[in-house]
């Protein structure tokens, strides 16, 4: 049985923007850190796999000094909390509907659905929050099929390989058998590392990256009533149209993972 799966962030919805950055600032506020994000920043900030280690990678020797988290066991703590803390945050901005799903994603969910394919998440970030953006996306009943590896489940976040070898072992299938949706070039090395066959679909943060090695690029899925589908790569030459179709994806399992110079 064939699976896609899908990262979370920038894939399911825009939730870089206009969910976890307001979230993590929101978080610095409450607990009196003296860290503010700019959009900027957070260009840089998103580079970096899973929202401790993102957080962990602002805390500078004076900000430790004023927080009184100098020792490695208490920043530690420290983080856990205000990870927790951002989370929730984070779970509330989703729950009430201020990140619409990305174009695209509720109709290939339904297409994979009806043709019994298998489907999965794999992100680095925090389970409950990704379990919230995906009901939130494609609704309760469809959230169910799918097996969601999240957050911690993995030491090495992304761009290691090592969530998507776990969402392979948790669908039992050989990675000639799937196919990856992301958005990200740590997302797209990540996948190539456990040689998935990627589509990227580009979201705010990653316009710019390099996508060499994905089997095609897209400026999203696609609707037929709202956004189409730009094609910015397309190496197999599978020309999906306005749309991409789960047609179009299946067509990517016979081929080679795409070679990069």
């Amino acid at each position: 049985m064939p699976a896609l799966i899908f990262d979370c962030d920038g894939v399911l919805a825009d939730t870089e923007r206009f969910g976890h950055l307001p979230a993590f600032n929101r978080t610095f506020e409450e607990f009196g850190v003296p860290l503010h994000w700019t959009e900027a920043d957070y260009a840089e900030k998103v580079k970096i796999g899973g929202g401790k280690e993102r957080m962990t990678s602002a805390i500078t020797p004076e900000i430790a000094a004023a927080l009184g988290i100098a020792d490695d066991e208490s920043r530690a703590a420290a983080v856990v909390q205000w990870h927790r803390r951002k989370t929730e945050i984070y779970t509330q901005l989703v729950q009430s509907g201020a990140l619409p799903p990305r174009p695209g994603i509720r109709r290939i969910v339904e297409e994979a659905d009806r043709a019994g394919w298998s489907l999965a998440v794999a992100s680095t970030s925090a389970e409950p929050a990704v379990r919230a953006v995906l009901e939130h996306s494609v609704g309760p009943v469809l959230a169910e099929r799918f097996a969601v590896l999240a957050g911690d489940v993995v030491r090495l976040k992304k761009p290691a390989p090592d969530i998507y070898f776990a969402a392979l072992d948790a669908l039992d299938i050989a990675p000639a058998d799937a196919v990856v949706i992301e958005d990200s070039e740590n997302g797209l090395r990540a996948a190539r590392g456990a040689g998935l066959r990627t589509i990227i679909t580009v979201s705010s943060y990653t316009t710019e990256e390099d996508f060499a090695g994905a089997a095609l690029v897209v400026s999203s899925l696609g609707d037929p009533s709202g956004a189409r589908a730009d094609t910015l790569a397309d190496p197999y030459s599978l020309t999906p149209g306005d749309v991409v179709t789960l047609a179009d994806v299946a067509r990517l399992l016979a081929q080679p993972l795409v070679e990069v110079p």
